[in-house]
């Protein structure tokens, strides 16, 4: 495994590039100040844009470190206006199976739009980064992300128990993960 960092990554509809400070309103506005975009994510809805201003110059030095793998997802057809993101929330301690997380405003909920960009990733990791597993997992009670997970190749693995806390509280975790040779 050769750690490369986030890199742009270009898709028939989306590009998936690093997050600036100028993307504060955009993402405020598009995913982080939604109720219904945070209910299943470990993070609270932003109350503010200095909030989100905040969390992105926590984020935006990271990409100085190679193992750091957080993308803002843009459309073409929108310019650069970032409408969710998707990144490497975890590593196994050993670096071998990365964990991938992801959100994105609820005005582009199922339009493909999060299968293109989670499939975008899945192949960069294997191919660019060389990693060999790639897990994910979601709140039992947000299938739609399991649905995203399975179109990009995911196996279901199983339902871990009070496995998860998010803003629900204490929450079973549906895991999904996809090898390398499957891709």
């Amino acid at each position: 495994m050769t750690h490369i960092g986030t890199q742009y990554i270009e898709t028939d509809r989306l590009i998936l590039r690093r997050f600036e400070m100028s993307d504060a309103p955009a993402m405020f506005d598009n995913w982080a100040s939604d109720d219904e975009v945070t209910k299943y994510l470990t993070w609270p809805t932003h109350a503010g844009v200095s909030v989100t201003e905040r969390i992105l110059e926590e984020w935006v030095p990271q990409y100085e470190k190679p193992d750091c793998y957080r993308w803002a997802i843009t459309l073409k057809e929108n310019g650069p206006q970032p409408i969710g993101s998707i990144d490497v929330c975890h590593w196994r301690e050993d670096g071998a199976a990365p964990e991938i997380g992801y959100c994105m405003g609820r005005r582009w909920w199922h339009q493909g739009i999060m299968s293109e960009a989670l499939g975008a990733v899945i192949d960069f990791l294997f191919h660019q980064v060389g990693v060999r597993r790639i897990v994910a997992r979601h709140d039992v009670n947000n299938p739609h992300s399991g649905g995203v997970m399975r179109k990009c190749g995911m196996k279901f693995e199983g339902i871990r128990e009070k496995a998860g806390q998010n803003n629900q509280g204490v929450v079973d975790m549906a895991c999904y993960a996809i090898e390398a040779s499957y891709r």
